[in-house]
């Protein structure tokens, strides 16, 4: 089939990877460039944390966050990543004060589910021989089956995949204006196809109209003296941060920059992305001086090591969303529509482009 993607962001790539295997002829659009780094995929931190995410989400994001931690593997492999997925686990951690606020995160979670009943309570010293640079933290508690995708290896890989495919051309730079039943309008013109794809994001507001933009900020730090192996949580009352190791970029690498990941990095630094705020703003400005210093203050109460790491980047992006946070899928003739993914994008993204796909284009080989 001919088919055409309009939003080459997370979604659209996860979607370009499963069609161009079945041998389709792919069409992407996008009003960025192909390399990706405009996309809010890009600025995630990639965690897969079903169980971390239940506390504020329905069940079904649970069970999305499941099926998606299953398909990564493969889906990472089709990208051409190795070595971008992790599964050992994430920690939650709260300071003394705040250890009520972490017991209540915990039963909220413990209630919900009965697979959450077998989260692991961690004294100082369970802690220290897990994390053994957390050992301060007097309590935590370890979701052994939650983990991450690293989101910048996988756009940048999947970017010189997909720009390798014969049977794929990259509108890059490109408006779409609208998009109907098996047509995409841009620049005066119209073009037709035997499927349509519409992963746009905020982009598909014509259609949308009650889709809205959650702005999220991370700082991306560098250190070779803090070894944190699993993303960690800290819980507040005001805010949740979450560290995310990201290894060394690169498996191996001795120079300063990654021409693979367009990342420039130390040799021998580990990199953490850093990120809590979720803002209700559509704005993609810079950060600002009040989330900069809640979240390098909330981070090197985690670690002191970090008082002394690299601010490398700082990140800002919107995420779509409706009002209820969940994925929307709409499905027909010659089109299927995917968004609303919110702050779930890589714990979604597999799970949801896969009912979409046997819900729409493959409806009739079920």
């Amino acid at each position: 089939m001919n088919i055409a993607i309009v939003g080459a962001g997370l979604v659209g790539r996860v979607l370009a990877l499963n069609l161009i295997k079945e041998g389709h002829t792919l069409t992407l659009f996008d009003k960025s460039s192909k390399e990706g780094t405009n996309a809010a995929g890009f600025t995630a931190a990639g965690m897969l944390a079903p169980f971390a995410e239940l506390e504020t989400a329905e069940s079904v994001i649970f069970e999305h966050g499941k099926r998606s931690m299953e398909l990564w593997g493969d889906l990472l492999k089709e990208a051409g990543v190795y070595d971008g997925l992790q599964l050992k686990g994430s920690v939650i951690t709260a300071h003394p004060q705040d250890i009520a606020e972490l017991d209540h995160f915990i039963t909220s979670l413990r209630n919900k589910i009965e697979e959450a009943k077998d989260i692991e309570m961690l004294d100082s010293q369970e802690l220290s021989k897990l994390e053994p640079e957390l050992e301060h933290h007097a309590k935590a508690f370890y979701l052994k089956d939650e983990g991450q995708v690293d989101a910048q290896r996988f756009i940048a890989f999947s970017t010189n995949t997909l720009s390798m495919s014969p049977n794929i051309t990259w509108m890059e730079h490109t408006q779409v204006d609208k998009i109907e039943s098996g047509k995409v309008f841009y620049s005066d013109k119209v073009e037709e196809y035997d499927w349509v794809f519409d992963s746009r994001g905020l982009g598909a507001k014509e259609h949308f109209p009650d889709l809205r933009g959650v702005r999220g900020e991370v700082f991306w730090l560098e250190s070779s003296e803090i070894n944190i192996t699993r993303p960690t949580r800290l819980l507040h009352p005001r805010y949740k941060i979450y560290i995310v190791p990201r290894e060394n970029g690169c498996e191996g690498i001795e120079l300063d920059y990654c021409k693979e990941c367009n990342i420039s990095q130390e040799p021998g630094a580990k990199r953490y992305v850093v990120g809590a705020t979720e803002i209700e703003s559509e704005d993609t400005s810079p950060m600002s001086v009040r989330s900069s210093l809640e979240l390098l203050s909330a981070v090197f109460s985690v670690h002191s090591g970090f008082g002394e790491a690299r601010i490398v980047n700082t990140e800002t992006n919107c995420r779509p969303a409706f009002k209820d946070n969940l994925p929307r899928i709409e499905n027909s003739e010659k089109l299927t529509r995917i968004n609303g993914l919110y702050r779930h994008g890589y714990l979604l993204a597999p799970a949801i482009v896969e009912k979409a796909l046997n819900e729409g284009i493959y409806k009739d080989k079920k």
